[in-house]
């Protein structure tokens, strides 16, 4: 028992330190806390991350609590994912193409009484970073001084969380997800100018961010005759304030880089973490098919966030600087005959598709009148993997491609029109969930 435990602790401490490559280089990360993760797990990957009415005691649904309760009796599982990536990114006349790598998550799930199940897990929730510059644009009221940006950025936002999910009686299970957010984000712009007589401009946005995320989620069973049944289930995430601090720090230079004049401007609770609302519904055929849709929104249009615009002189919190983001996604499961003792009939056929509007606005002025949007589909395959002690539940491997594409607007410094920064990424996905039987009693006779 000891040295399982210890593996739990090792695994847990090693993820939390691959945040270090987080997998994302994205102009798109620039805004709000960055690139938001899905609270996908490697069994549902491939189904566009469909989650709120599954339940299964062989896998661990961290999007909605209730289904910690079908935890089953003897086994404690463990789930671990992690992605590959190719990242094509098109604003303007910029072109980047990136291939990466990154951690996914981490969860360890048991169960501690009847009908009663425990989770544990960790897992980034956003993450950020870019590197990118504008082409010289003309200095407006004199064509003689051209101006040149540059962006940078790194951090986001990592999880610890403790789940409980109960069925208090058969057909209503209900849950709770208790969390720890932490991390931090670093922005700098820095404007220059061909002509050396000009100061240059620098300025650097920074905040520490440490606050709790709490959710609660339900799943009904309904029986729908012989090996058919409806899972309906739901989650909602409270929203609240966050009660740190926001920093920019403004220099100016002269062109050999010595600083002219320095300022610092502070927000105290700068931030606000969003209601969310989650409702889904999946269909189950005996242990051979289920197809499940989900509907999310996250009301991130009423939570104040620092102005990172630069347009404004005075550094404020306010209202309107991201998106209320929604996400409507479907996806579908074949598993052709789990007790065949022909192997690829045994393995779990995964295909699913979504659609969403992402938070993030790339123009707080309001001028802009497109939103930015997102669609990815995605296909996958769980494979079980042969297990010397038969007795012993089968460990799975899973593996899913996914191909997103993504719009956000933008107003062009240059022409004053609306452009577009697009991005495509490829994923491959690959989670491991194993299982061992701590609580198996053997009987001598």
């Amino acid at each position: 028992m000891i040295k399982k435990f210890s593996l739990v602790l090792i695994t847990t401490w090693l993820a939390a330190n691959a945040h270090a490559q987080n997998g994302i280089s994205s102009p798109y990360s620039r805004y709000g806390f960055g690139i938001q993760s899905e609270r996908a797990m490697g069994f549902n990957k491939g189904m566009a991350g469909v989650a709120q009415g599954f339940r299964n005691g062989q896998e661990i649904n961290i999007a909605n609590p209730a289904s910690y309760s079908e935890a089953d009796s003897l086994t404690a599982l463990f789930d671990l994912g992690v992605s590959l990536q190719n990242n094509n990114h098109k604003m303007g006349g910029m072109r980047q193409n990136i291939r990466n790598s990154s951690f996914d998550y981490f969860a360890f799930q048991f169960r501690a009484a009847k009908h009663l199940g425990v989770t544990l897990g960790l897992m980034p929730t956003t993450n950020i970073k870019y590197n990118f510059a504008s082409s010289a644009e003309p200095l407006e009221g004199n064509e003689n001084i051209s101006s040149n940006y540059s962006f940078s950025g790194d951090g986001g936002l990592r999880e610890v969380f403790l789940g409980i999910g109960w069925r208090p009686f058969k057909p209503l299970s209900i849950g709770v997800n208790m969390g720890y957010l932490w991390g931090d984000y670093t922005h700098n712009m820095t404007m220059s100018f061909s002509e050396s007589t000009v100061f240059k401009m620098a300025r650097v946005y920074t905040a520490d961010i440490s606050t709790y995320n709490l959710q609660g989620g339900f799943q009904y069973i309904q029986p729908l005759g012989h090996d058919n049944q409806l899972i309906i289930g739901g989650t909602y995430t409270f929203g609240h304030k966050v009660a740190n601090e926001a920093y920019r720090k403004t220099e100016t230079r002269t062109s050999s880089s010595a600083i002219e004049s320095e300022s610092t401007d502070t927000i105290k609770n700068a931030f606000q973490m969003p209601n969310a609302f989650a409702i889904g519904a999946t269909y189950y055929h005996a242990n051979k098919l289920r197809v499940g849709v989900d509907f999310e929104l996250q009301k991130w249009g009423l939570c104040r966030f620092p102005d990172q615009s630069g347009t404004r002189e005075t550094y404020s919190s306010n209202r309107g600087q991201l998106n209320d983001r929604w996400k409507a996604a479907a996806g579908m499961e074949w598993t052709p005959n789990p007790s065949s003792s022909q192997y690829f009939n045994k393995c779990s056929y995964k295909v699913g598709g979504y659609y969403s509007q992402s938070y993030a606005k790339a123009d707080a002025t309001g001028s802009i009148t497109g939103k930015p949007c997102e669609v990815g589909v995605s296909a996958g395959i769980t494979m079980p993997i042969a297990n010397r002690n038969i007795w012993h539940n089968v460990p799975k491997i899973n593996i899913s491609v996914q191909w997103v594409h993504t719009d956000i607007p933008y107003l062009n410094a240059a022409t004053q029109r609306q452009s577009k920064l697009t991005e495509n990424y490829l994923k491959l996905c690959l989670g491991l969930t194993f299982s061992e039987r701590w609580f198996y009693k053997w009987r001598v006779q």
